[in-house]
């Protein structure tokens, strides 16, 4: 007996068939009794319902449970109308707009991991910047009993929130359907070096969202996504085959959204921005990326430091013995980052600690200028 098969997925893992059958399943409205409607076959809820339960324990519980299990078992897709009040929602967009300005003089900001470079204009790390900017208007923002239930449905207390502000102007391409972090900004080769179970665990560390700061009819391409696509096991390694991508491209669901608005979703739901076809109007969202709690480590250890003094012994070391001293001392995952300055290379995200470490090794360089490396690696994940 072994249990390679059951651990060690391959690229091509995933039946389409199987895929089918889950995606085409339909809402059933008796299911999801606080939802005031079903479109497209997401759920909708009604912000004023959702700020009357927040005070009340029982009642904010019972809102949370039905958004839990509509995130994991249902279509992984919730929408709060009116989520966020109008006057916060003008202030940040206000300053959004003036960051972006300021931003396009400079040269800074922009880029997207699932769409061309230029498409869009980005905010990177959006919540510092807003928070700094103006506290009162941010207090005013995430006071939002949407945001906050959501966050805390899917990720319970203690959660992180990050926001990257999105405009796509008209003309914008759309995304290349997809799902997200963290397996998400992974190639198949990568996501497979992962046991399954880590598949599964993946979507569980956070929770996608967006709020709405204009009107979004489906000509200024809001997100199209795929509801129950998050319960395809496989989903990570599959979605950007042919047949997944053809797929989505036919029977994708997309919502009109109205200025307020807050979607949250599974991460592992197959979505992506839509083209704006429109010639005048651009859609300004702010993205949300909620991380739970709980993916951190116990201790707060300076790697740099660690990889500076070991460099010189890793020099003489060969195989899977320096491999293994690399892994127990280099940050090996590329997240947290300064997304302004720590661009992807040659894929979805920037090198990792490991990374520098190893290809220094392999390209001879010399520990005073592998020091310098690491030095201006810390640099730039900082905000």
């Amino acid at each position: 007996m072994t249990y390679r098969d059951d651990i060690w997925l391959s690229p091509e893992a995933g039946n389409f068939a199987t895929f089918r059958a889950l995606v085409e399943q339909k809402t059933n409205p008796a299911d999801w009794p606080l939802a005031a409607e079903i479109a497209g076959n997401a759920l909708l809820y009604d912000g004023e319902m959702v700020r009357a339960a927040a005070p009340d324990r029982a009642k904010r519980e019972d809102v949370m449970a039905e958004w839990a299990t509509a995130l994991a078992k249902g279509p992984g897709i919730i929408v709060i109308r009116d989520g966020v009040s109008s006057d916060a929602l003008d202030a940040a967009t206000e300053l959004f707009s003036g960051m972006i300005i300021a931003q396009r003089a400079t040269g800074e900001g922009g880029g997207d991991h699932f769409a061309k470079p230029g498409a869009n204009d980005r905010i990177w790390n959006a919540a510092e910047k807003h928070c700094v900017a103006d506290p009162a208007g941010f207090a005013r923002y995430y006071s939002s009993d949407a945001i906050a239930m959501a966050s805390e449905a899917w990720l319970g207390r203690g959660y992180q929130l990050t926001a990257q502000v999105n405009r796509v102007n008209p003309g914008g391409s759309a995304q290349t359907p997809h799902r997200d972090y963290h397996l998400g900004f992974m190639t198949p080769d990568q996501m497979a070096a992962y046991p399954s179970h880590i598949h599964g665990v993946s979507p569980l560390l956070t929770l996608q969202g967006a709020v709405a700061h204009v009107d979004m009819p489906l000509e200024t391409g809001p997100t199209l996504y795929l509801p129950y696509s998050q319960l395809f096991f496989e989903g990570y390694l599959a979605y950007g085959r042919a047949e997944y991508q053809a797929y989505f491209a036919e029977h994708h669901a997309q919502l009109p959204l109205t200025k307020g608005d807050c979607v949250f979703f599974n991460p592992a739901v197959m979505h992506g921005a839509g083209t704006n076809v429109t010639k005048d109007r651009e859609r300004l969202a702010n993205l949300l990326q909620v991380g739970s709690a709980f993916g951190r480590s116990i201790e707060s250890v300076n790697r740099a430091a660690m990889v500076q003094a070991l460099y010189p012994t890793l020099q003489n070391m060969a195989g899977t013995e320096r491999a293994n001293a690399i892994a127990a001392s280099a940050e090996g995952y590329a997240y947290p980052t300064n997304l302004d300055v720590d661009l992807p290379v040659g894929g979805l995200a920037p090198l990792t600690q490991a990374q520098i470490v190893e290809q220094a090794l392999a390209d001879g360089t010399e520990p005073a200028v592998f020091n310098a490396l690491i030095d201006a690696s810390e640099a730039r994940r900082r905000s």
